[in-house]
């Protein structure tokens, strides 16, 4: 009858109808949701996508801690690409109202959508910054939060004067010396490039399928290919399909992705996206 309450106080940030963690939402805190910014890196802005959030924070601006979201892909919540604006607005409304604005860069960080942080895309900083995954390269599991100077001087003019509650392997030294030889390991390397031709065979080899029956989307930014289906794929047959094709994508409800290594290889990469294809035809 009890849960641990780091995990549970992150997983109720998740979308409490259909984010992976609904399952707990009768123990989870409850928590204020915007409507998701519209679909659409490259469209036209409309200020009117800032209309959800501007109104949150009217009504309970003097309540809310903190505005989090995923700079511009929300990962779980669809593999969306939004408008690097959303994020300039959100950072005005929450300087306006006195809110911290934290950005989960878990899956967008060190370059995975072609800037080396998604932030990068509307020259937005936060006020606490998440970090993980690629962090290490994937080789160990690190995670790391990131402050401004004015969260840290809340934190350390508290009683205890640290952050508390840190998990017993924080600041592991094994995990740390891989994530500082995976970070040189990137920046000494043309991750950028490789990034962007990645971007380029995605758009190239996806396009096609879109359109044809049963395909709602397709879209590409930086290594993130998505093929979004109109109705929820079969995931047994799915991957069945999959594996025959010589490849592991993990379906996601309606939607086939994939987030590939930025040292595969051409060829490979159009295996991933020849299986696509076929999940496409089912």
């Amino acid at each position: 009858n009890g849960y641990h309450g780091d995990t549970f106080g992150a997983m109720a940030t998740c979308d409490p109808v259909n984010g992976m963690h609904h399952l707990f939402s009768k123990v989870l805190p409850k928590h204020l949701f915007a409507d998701a910014p519209a679909v659409g890196y490259h469209d036209d802005w409309d200020e009117r996508d800032l209309d959800s959030l501007r109104g949150l924070l009217e009504q309970h601006g003097h309540e809310v801690a903190a505005v989090i979201l995923e700079p511009i892909v929300q990962g779980a919540g669809g593999m969306r690409f939004y408008h690097p604006e959303y994020l300039r607005g959100a950072r005005r409304l929450c300087d306006e109202h006195g809110v911290l604005l934290i950005f989960d860069e878990i899956a967008t960080g060190f370059g995975r959508s072609g800037e080396l942080f998604a932030m990068d895309h509307a020259g937005v900083c936060p006020d606490i910054l998440c970090l993980g995954k690629a962090l290490t390269g994937g080789y160990m599991t690190l995670a790391a939060t990131l402050c401004n100077d004015r969260v840290a001087a809340g934190i350390c003019d508290g009683e205890a004067g640290v952050l508390m509650h840190g998990p017993t392997f924080m600041g592991n030294p094994l995990a740390c010396a891989v994530a500082n030889a995976s970070i040189d390991e990137l920046l000494e390397s043309d991750w950028r490039g490789r990034v962007t031709a990645i971007q380029s065979q995605l758009r190239r080899e996806l396009e096609p399928l879109r359109g044809a029956s049963g395909v709602a989307d397709v879209r590409a930014l930086g290594a993130i290919g998505v093929l979004e289906l109109e109705e929820p794929c079969d995931v047994a047959a799915t991957q069945k399909l999959l594996v025959e094709q010589g490849v592991w994508i993990r379906p996601f409800g309606k939607l086939v992705y994939i987030m590939p290594p930025y040292g595969m290889e051409p060829d490979d990469l159009s295996q991933l996206t020849r299986a696509m294809a076929a999940v496409a035809e089912l």
